[in-house]
């Protein structure tokens, strides 16, 4: 190209409309886990409605790894001009209390933006497991302690602290099996190599529906819609109530202009028939709050987590 070929490009660039310009920029959206599960996928249904709605790319990046903290940090270092967000989980609750070193400060080192989904837990069993419901199991580990196994889908997890929740409050010795990921956790419950497994409605739902796993229970105090014989852990186990949950995050200074234009965007988005479909699909309650609702429930959620793994004695380096 010759040099006044691209001097004209240039000046026709710098006269382009506002909308155009805006078009051109790109927002990278980094999620903390692999591609495939529920943090991804609401990640890239989250993103392909920004896209339409703020008429400009979404890129989905995947950083999995440190139980989320590769791509928080990431974001927490990025420039705070909405071009990096992060599509969160409950992890970004967890690890401060979780990790002797403190990778960061789930609130003074982000924005808030808004709380995407939530999901509460099932607790699965192998299909030859002596026990029905939450009470039986507790009456068989209690008369086979240490030989009942729980498959941990991600150390650190709200899955894994929620299990040892259970096993603490109902005073049972339960062997937990670590897995690098849902995957091999699922697979080893459905064929018998473990017993148990605490996992999010979209990844039992359909093992569930085609009877290769047994359900025990439910962690929200209410019966699910999509399993209405499966009662609460808490009634049983009292007030326990854990979910997992997903939330849309920037790096902390972003301006208030911006992030009233992602709230804005991000609530419309969940509020659309389309993505409401696609989440309750999965077994996800869609939210779409505010940035303030969602910095309320976060700080919450920080201090609630906080106790559980003091009273689980759960630490990682």
């Amino acid at each position: 190209m010759q040099r006044r070929d691209f001097l004209a490009l240039l000046s026709a660039a710098l006269v382009l409309p506002p909308d155009l310009h805006a078009a051109a920029s790109v927002t990278r959206l980094l999620v903390g886990a692999t591609p495939g599960g529920g943090t991804d996928i609401v990640a890239r249904s989250l993103a392909a409605d920004l896209e339409q709605r703020l008429k400009h790319p979404f890129i989905v990046e995947n950083r999995g790894g440190a139980a989320g903290n590769i791509a928080a940090v990431a974001v927490a270092k990025a420039e705070p001009d909405g071009g990096t967000l992060l599509l969160s989980y409950t992890s970004h609750a967890i690890n401060p209390a979780l990790f002797e070193k403190k990778p960061f400060d789930p609130i003074k080192d982000f924005t808030p933006i808004s709380l995407i989904a939530s999901s509460p837990l099932i607790l699965v069993a192998r299909p030859g497991l002596e026990a029905n419901n939450v009470r039986e199991l507790i009456a068989l580990a209690k008369a086979k302690p240490g030989k009942i196994s729980l498959a941990v889908a991600g150390v650190g997890s709200a899955n894994h602290l929620a299990g040892e929740m259970l096993k603490h409050e109902a005073g049972v010795d339960i062997v937990s099996v670590p897995y690098k990921g849902a995957g091999p956790a699922v697979a080893d419950v459905v064929g018998s190599q473990a017993d148990l497994l605490l996992g999010n409605v979209a990844t039992v739902q359909p093992l569930l529906q085609a009877g290769k796993i047994k359900g025990l229970g439910v962690s929200c105090p209410q019966r699910l819609p999509a399993f209405p014989n499966l009662p609460p852990i808490a009634d049983v186990i009292p007030n326990f109530d854990y979910r997992s949950w997903y939330g849309l995050l920037g790096p902390a200074g972003m301006a208030p202009e911006t992030v009233r234009e992602l709230e804005a965007a991000a609530a419309a988005a969940v509020a659309s028939p389309a993505m409401r479909k696609r989440l309750t699909g999965e077994g996800l309650d869609p939210v779409g709050n505010s940035a303030a609702q969602f910095t309320q429930f976060l700080q919450g959620e920080i201090t609630r987590w906080a106790r559980v793994v003091a009273v689980t004695h759960t630490r990682l380096t």
